[in-house]
């Protein structure tokens, strides 16, 4: 045995958390290290549990429970601003809008043509029942109902008043509805199912860490900011800390997110040779980390709400979406339009009152790639993340044709019923880029289109032959033993979803294939 712990998780996120927690009770000695703070369930702000992220964000807290200093540019045309990232134990969970929406199982049949075997609809389905509590529909065979994690739908009559407006509208212009978006082909109006009990939150660090703390195969360390893999020769056998201390185990495993994880590869001597040259790190393989990023991109359009339609501070931001095909016969529901019943990229704008809301549209699968690149060896400094969203004219055009298609969808009686007034007084640019050329819209949506944070594949998963993968199909990353990533930085590309079920997936899946190898 290496050191005191079998495994090192580093990352107490989404997949770190759901694989520490079930790694350690089936008895394997786990370390889970977390650059953030650990804190107990009970400790989390109120703020952090409101079904609307806002509270949070706008909240005095929010240092603590986000990177402050990370930012991304979007697009090539834009300059960067904030990329929200979690921090502390449960990660992003504790940060995001809650949506517990699955991947249509295509995806993953797309995965084992990319060399992601093992990675079928077959073997994943299990797990992602195997995760959930689904209250609605957990009798059915594709779902689960002794999971740790909660999966709750809002009934209609609860709804907010932008969700209500995109449901009717979308269903006056002939979307079907679809009651369970997680269901096998499901497609069209759904309600949006979220991990919430309650009304509030459930993150990983609720549903998977606060229920294994007592075991004794579980260390849990927070304010413990990892720089570099420890190796000896090519085998990884454990960590160094930001302040210098190594701590050892048999396999280290990194769960630090899209950012992060590719970032303590480059540290560690794993990635582009010629960009380690330049950082003057010896090159210990030479790998495409980094080189891949994914997001959603999206397109919104605000709605200056009447003070009756406007929603509260801690009412449910979204329950309504909406997948849709964009034409493309190899790619099914590949487009979603969303509603936002309060959007804080809309209360930014004098123009829009505070309760503003927002209907949205995002390309669902996309080419387009971006890159996380270290300028700074140091682990306190963050990463240059460059998104590059809409840099391919594939997921442009279908961005294009699907802000028309909304565009069409807020002209119609639901949705200006429930505004103050015009609503195009608010999205003067939007409406004057709509009425010109494809050119004159594409500058506008370059200019403005925003993320999912929906990051994904900077550490790519493939076969072992396979040039632009980083981890093979066992997440052991290449050219090196005793290393694996397990988060959604392996994706192979951004699932047509929201990522969080995926990522938590990926951590119970990798639980059970760690405890096999």
């Amino acid at each position: 045995m290496v050191g005191s712990w079998e495994i090192i998780v580093v990352g107490a996120g989404s997949s770190g958390a759901a694989l520490a927690a079930r790694s350690a009770r089936k008895g394997c000695r786990v370390l889970l290290l977390e650059a953030g703070i650990d804190y107990r369930s009970a400790a989390l702000p109120e703020e952090w549990r409101s079904p609307n992220p806002i509270t949070g964000l706008l909240s005095p807290t929010v240092g603590d429970y986000l990177w402050p200093e990370l930012n991304a540019t979007r697009t090539a045309e834009q300059e960067p601003y904030l990329y929200w990232r979690g921090r502390g134990v449960g990660g992003s969970s504790t940060v995001n809008g809650q949506i517990a929406i699955r991947p249509p199982m295509e995806d993953f049949e797309e995965w084992v043509k990319a060399g992601c075997t093992g990675w079928g609809p077959e073997e994943v389905l299990p797990y992602f029942a195997a995760l959930e509590a689904d209250q609605d529909f957990g009798s059915r065979d594709y779902h689960g109902t002794t999971g740790p994690t909660p999966v709750f739908r809002a009934p209609v009559e609860n709804w907010g008043a932008v969700d209500e407006g995109l449901r009717a509208a979308a269903l006056q212009h002939g979307f079907d509805w679809a009651e369970d978006v997680n269901a096998p082909g499901a497609t069209g109006v759904s309600p949006y199912p979220i991990n919430s009990r309650g009304g509030r939150r459930v993150s990983t660090n609720d549903a998977y860490l606060e229920p294994a703390r007592n075991l004794a195969t579980l260390e849990i360390r927070g304010d413990s900011l990892v720089d570099t893999v420890v190796f000896e020769g090519t085998r990884a056998v454990g960590v160094r800390l930001a302040g210098g201390e190594v701590l050892r185990a048999e396999q280290v495993v990194l769960s630090a997110g899209v950012v992060a994880s590719p970032a303590i590869l480059l540290r560690s001597g794993i990635g582009p040779a010629d960009a380690l040259t330049r950082l003057g790190v010896e090159v210990r393989a030479d790998l495409p980390v980094g080189q891949d990023m994914q997001d959603h991109p999206m397109s919104l359009i605000d709605l200056p709400l009447t003070p009756e339609h406007s929603a509260g501070p801690d009412d449910r931001h979204t329950n309504c979406c909406v997948r849709y095909d964009s034409g493309r016969p190899d790619l099914p529901n590949d487009m979603m339009l969303v509603a936002l019943n309060q959007n804080a990229l809309a209360m930014s704008s004098a123009d829009v009152r505070a309760g503003a809301g927002a209907v949205g549209v995002f390309v669902n699968r996309v080419f387009s790639r971006g890159s996380i690149e270290i300028t700074d060896l140091d682990p306190a400094a963050q990463p240059l993340v460059r998104e590059n969203m809409l840099a391919d004219e594939r997921d442009l055009r279908r961005l294009r044709d699907g802000v028309r298609l909304l565009a069409e969808l807020v002209d119609t009686d639901p949705i200006r019923d429930i505004c103050d007034g015009d609503l195009w007084r608010v999205n003067r640019p939007l409406r004057e880029a709509l009425d010109g050329t494809d050119a004159h819209l594409d500058r506008y949506l370059r200019a403005t289109a925003v993320d999912t944070q929906h990051g994904t594949s900077t550490c790519r998963m493939g076969s072992a032959d396979d040039r632009t993968a980083v981890v093979d199909p066992s997440c052991r990353v290449l050219g090196v033993s005793g290393l694996r990533v397990i988060d959604a930085s392996i994706f192979p590309f951004v699932p047509r979803a929201n990522t969080n079920l995926t990522a938590i997936m990926t951590g119970e899946l990798m639980a059970d294939r760690l405890d096999a190898s």
